[in-house]
């Protein structure tokens, strides 16, 4: 009987480098919350109702990312390739949406009947930022669908930039300011003893319906199906009958749309938009995508979710421990180290990616 050999050790710098930053991360962490919890001992740093409305406030921002972050993770999911105009078509039904919204407000609609007047701008949002996805998928991208991986995705860069100017021309490039809320949306709510403004209460609920209704369609209906069986395998789905450019045209509508409600969502909270009001929420709709598993639909939510809080509760949480000053200015860099330290942690994200059989080699 042939007896198994030990495994030998074999060392390795990159696995020491990575333990190392693993290591010293979760020490710079540790000490960073056991300084905040210390001073919030003392009576010093914020108060409990203070803590409450920065979760709140980072699930609100986080609603927004997610909604983005769905597109990203779709197109993904589908053809392979990350679509970097994204942000400029949730800036496009940003920037319509105001147009609607003051022409709502000139008719007395906006403060009158709010419900009414907030449905109709995240209408006119969501049909431009539909229309602009399908057209970008159509002109831009469909045509290079058998192209190496790097030509659609400079094409999406291109295309960013394309959608930045012409909107620009369009519409100029000062900020433009929605309507000042309806009265009824104005204050706080108390929620279980907590205090939280309307507007967050609205954002939240409202994403939270969108990507309830997003997840039904997608697993429910025949459209639905069709998009996952692209996604697992677009070539066997087409031998199967799936009418291929269709669904991927719908899967890029679809994402537009989610874009589009978070852009009137994102002027809620605001209230200013212009024509580069895109490129920031993308990029980080884009983290908060890979953050929760690239190609995961419900890792995409709860990624932006999660990257929301990052940036509203872990300067206080983690930097002032240490006395940083001025840490709410550094939202940006602890979000985005919370991106690398996840990601050296698990690779495939909170939830896991989901890939096409050709991309898991």
């Amino acid at each position: 009987m042939q007896l198994l050999k030990p495994r030998s050790f074999r060392f390795s710098w990159v696995d020491t480098f990575l333990w190392a930053i693993r290591i010293g991360a979760l020490v710079f962490i540790l000490v960073g919350v056991l300084g905040t919890l210390s001073k919030a001992v003392d009576g010093e740093g914020l108060t409990a109702q203070a803590w409450r409305e920065l979760i709140v406030t980072g699930l609100a921002q986080g609603s927004m990312y997610g909604l983005i972050a769905l597109g990203y993770s779709m197109v993904y999911g589908v053809l392979g390739f990350i679509n970097f105009a994204h942000g400029e078509v949730f800036m496009a039904g940003a920037v319509t949406g105001f147009f609607a919204a003051n022409a709502l407000a000139d008719a007395g609609v906006w403060e009158s009947q709010p419900i009414v007047g907030l449905g109709l701008t995240i209408l006119v949002s969501m049909a431009t930022s539909t229309l602009v996805a399908v057209l970008i998928e159509r002109l831009a991208y469909r045509p290079l669908r058998g192209a190496p991986r790097l030509i659609p995705l400079i094409t999406s860069i291109g295309m960013s930039f394309f959608l930045q100017y012409t909107f620009r021309g369009l519409f100029g490039e000062s900020f433009k300011s929605y309507p000042v809320l309806p009265t009824v949306m104005q204050g706080r709510i108390s929620i279980f003893g907590l205090e939280i403004l309307k507007t967050q209460m609205v954002v939240i609920a409202t994403a939270a319906v969108a990507m309830a209704g997003l997840y039904t369609y997608v697993t429910r209906t025949r459209m639905g199906r069709a998009m996952r069986a692209i996604a697992e395998d677009r070539e066997i789905a087409a031998l199967m009958g799936v009418n291929v450019n269709r669904v991927i045209a719908l899967t890029f509508a679809v994402g537009g749309a989610m874009a589009g409600v978070a852009g009137v969502l994102w002027a809620l909270l605001f209230r200013q938009v212009y024509f580069l009001t895109g490129f920031l929420p993308g990029i980080k709709a884009f983290t908060a995508a890979v953050l929760g598993g690239i190609g995961n639909m419900a890792g995409a939510y709860v990624g932006g979710l999660a990257l929301g809080l990052f940036e509203s509760v872990g300067p206080l949480l983690v930097l002032d421990g240490w006395g940083i000053p001025s840490v709410s200015q550094l939202k940006d860099v602890v979000a985005f180290s919370a991106l690398v330290l996840i990601l050296i942690f698990r690779p495939t994200g909170l939830l896991g990616e989901r890939l096409a059989v050709e991309e898991r080699g």
